[in-house]
């Protein structure tokens, strides 16, 4: 009887999802290691490693505890959830801390002592969790699809994003503005709105993206985007993404010798633990360096695969589970770690502008690392939930 039980248990939890997490994270010790040992302001190595092992067993736990509850529960402390977030996110453009905004410009950051938190990484499966509600409580009301239907949800999706993006606006943090949009592009997409809304829904955000481009790459545009709020670190971002080598004193120090240090490992890396181009702040978002120098493209095509595989497998649970909730829960995750990569590891490699946004359980920082556990539960309590009620239990 103990073994059929074991038996069921296991059929319950997909290890195609858990493995390429484990080894991400283990991936992430080995990189952080590197990067605080050769840090030249001497961090405490042993102390930041010892947090980052607490926070991958806090994530492991929540992992534990979300999988096993209910998506009956789920739906039902959603709008909570969403409520409290929003509160958090609120207090924080009055309690933020004042020295990580001087040197960041970004009021995203609580401190207690030494101990720091982003609440936006847990605003983020707390706005997918109300998107998936919106969209599911919305589609089952109105069966017989039409463009007014369509508008309407459209208008819901947008009450529920509003204040998020507002918030978000007033931390000044770009590049947790564009997580936030992803995830709405990718519940968006899957909603099920009518092809003749997303077309030129999509037309619209291309030519908006061209727009943007030729405002930030010429004087005129930019005197423009001065006059309505812009700041100056912004521009120098983008100038150091554009020709990372124009000013290797100034802004464009810490890509510049990001792409050296890739550059640098070659087809198969210098070996673990060696670091001979120093980037500044690489335990953070250019932890991908860390990567390239020591395991060179051999090791940063591995850890890319990784990322596909748990994208594959996360897409794979949403398609054999019938919960039409839990799907749109599934492109809200899959598309905010599908952006964290691309933006990541494509700052890295030069092919985006550095945003700050921290690389999937790989880079420094517990509220990262938190959100992330959290969306991989959401995950595995599909398939644990469905095989639970197969099970009939």
């Amino acid at each position: 009887m103990e073994k059929k039980r074991s038996v069921s248990t296991d059929n319950r939890i997909d290890y195609g999802v858990i493995l390429p997490v484990f080894l991400l994270c283990l991936v992430g010790l080995a990189s952080l290691y590197v990067a605080l040992s050769h840090d030249p302001n001497h961090p405490p190595v042993l102390q930041r490693m010892v947090m980052q092992s607490v926070w991958y067993v806090i994530g492991g736990l929540a992992i534990i505890i979300i999988m096993h509850l209910k998506s009956k529960w789920i739906w039902k402390l959603t709008p909570f959830i969403y409520g409290a977030g929003l509160a958090v996110m609120l207090a924080l453009l009055e309690f933020y801390d004042k020295g990580l905004a001087a040197s960041t410009g970004s009021k995203n950051w609580f401190k207690f002592g030494s101990f720091t938190f982003q609440p936006a990484e847990l605003m983020k499966i707390a706005f997918i969790l109300m998107l998936a509600l919106v969209v599911t409580s919305h589609n089952v009301k109105y069966r017989n699809r039409n463009l007014s239907t369509d508008g309407f949800l459209i208008a819901k999706m947008a009450a529920v994003s509003l204040p998020v993006f507002v918030l978000v606006m007033l931390q000044k943090d770009f590049g947790t503005m564009l997580v936030f949009l992803a995830i709405l592009g990718g519940v968006f997409l899957m909603s099920g709105i009518s092809w003749r809304i997303i077309i030129p829904v999509v037309a619209l955000f291309i030519v908006v993206g061209g727009g943007t481009i030729y405002l930030v790459t010429t004087e005129t545009g930019r005197q423009l985007l001065y006059n309505i709020g812009f700041k100056s670190y912004q521009f120098a971002r983008i100038d150091s993404w554009l020709n990372p080598f124009h000013d290797t004193s100034g802004m464009s120090y810490q890509p510049a010798q990001g792409l050296l240090a890739i550059g640098s490992g070659g087809m198969f890396g210098k070996g673990f633990n060696i670091s001979d181009v120093y980037v500044p702040v690489r335990e953070s978002d250019m932890i991908f360096t860390v990567i390239g120098e020591n395991f060179g493209f051999i090791g940063g095509a591995f850890v890319i695969l990784l990322y596909f595989i748990l994208i594959y497998r996360m897409i794979r649970v949403c398609f054999d589970t019938n919960n039409e909730f839990y799907a749109y829960i599934a492109s809200g995750i899959i598309m905010m770690i599908l952006f964290h990569v691309f933006e990541n590891i494509g700052a890295n490699i030069g092919l985006l502008p550095l945003t700050g946004i921290p690389l999937p359980f790989i880079s420094q920082g517990g509220s990262s690392i938190l959100g992330n556990m959290i969306g991989i539960g959401l995950i595995l309590s599909m398939r644990y939930q469905a095989e639970a009620q197969r099970d009939g239990k």
